[in-house]
């Protein structure tokens, strides 16, 4: 049977088009494939998120900046949703490690209103990576208790919550993280 046929015959799109949005769903979900590295996904995810930020600081705006982060947190919480409801984090629990885009998320909420500099951008990671990480009250809380994508998602957006806080008071009262200024 050739391609063509066997790509518009019903039984098979059936089957094509499935895989192909969960094939979409998991590049969404793994941040395009970054999830999929062996040691220190989530590491390894919020690096890849500082160019995001940076680049959307820079061009967007606060306010532009703001509704892109929101909108891709809705969306993450909706595609982690699916990419739970379809078993692919199977045999890993919820939250899965190859899941990273709620680590990208959570990095651009702790570089929210910070200054556009190396510092800030360093102490954003740091700060989230240890929120992150060791989970403090409330946000262990968050992580064991709440479940589904919005589960996959609250942990690192309170984490995110957390560190921009911290930052925001380094940034107010010191010049460790540059010269102080929205973004730009």
């Amino acid at each position: 049977m050739d391609l063509e046929r066997l790509l518009t015959s019903r039984s098979s799109r059936a089957n094509v088009v499935p895989e192909m949005k969960l094939s979409a769903l998991e590049l969404f979900v793994t941040f395009g494939g970054v999830g999929r590295a062996p040691k220190a996904p989530g590491t390894f995810g919020t690096l890849a998120a500082i160019p995001l930020a940076w680049f959307a600081a820079l061009y967007l705006g606060e306010m532009g900046y703001l509704v892109f982060a929101t909108a891709l947190l809705f969306a993450s919480i909706f595609a982690c949703e699916l990419y739970e409801r379809h078993g692919k984090s199977r045999g890993q629990g919820h939250d899965a490690g190859h899941i990273v885009i709620d680590e990208v998320v959570g990095y651009l909420i702790a570089f929210v209103w910070l200054p556009l500099t190396w510092q800030s951008a360093l102490g954003a990671f740091l700060f989230f990576r240890f929120f992150d990480i060791v989970k403090p009250y409330p946000i262990s809380v968050l992580d064991e208790k709440v479940r589904g994508g919005l589960g996959v998602m609250v942990d690192d957006v309170a984490a995110g919550l957390a560190a921009n806080i911290v930052l925001q008071a380094i940034a107010s009262q010191t010049l460790l993280l540059g010269a102080y200024g929205v973004f730009r």
